[in-house]
């Protein structure tokens, strides 16, 4: 079976880096295009074609809501909304992504141990896998 083609769109360099290594260490999945903005991210979108898309919300220049209702427009495709804003007690924002399109969300990883990293890597890897079966 072929990897999961999975578009990053992240603002923080660091958090943009962390969740590059966890997919691209997966056999299941793999980064093809990365972007710091979501107007950045749409042409990333529109030039790789990716299986997934992976965006934070707060960015600036576009943000992960309006990136979000513009890659479901003109490109659907499953979205994994990756934030610190997105956790259960965060109900208008994921109400809000929920909406525009985003099918499921992951609070962004912070560094830590490598066991950390070995499970937040099995449950990224997992939400991929789940969401690359849906069709939008």
């Amino acid at each position: 079976m072929s990897k999961i083609k999975v578009a990053l769109v992240e603002d923080s360099v660091v958090a943009l880096e962390i969740l590059k290594r966890l997919i691209d260490s997966s056999e299941e999945a793999e980064v093809v295009g990365t972007a710091t903005n979501g107007a950045q991210g749409l042409q990333v979108v529109a030039n790789t074609n990716p299986d997934i898309v992976c965006t934070d919300l707060d960015m600036p220049v576009m943000n992960g809501l309006e990136f979000t209702k513009e890659v479901m427009a003109k490109y659907p495709r499953p979205i994994l909304v990756i934030s610190n804003a997105v956790h259960p007690t965060d109900i208008d924002n994921i109400y809000n992504l929920m909406e525009a399109g985003a099918l499921d969300f992951f609070p962004k990883p912070n560094t830590g141990s490598s066991t950390d990293y070995e499970k937040l890597t099995k449950m990224l890897i997992t939400k991929l896998k789940v969401l690359a079966t849906k069709t939008v």
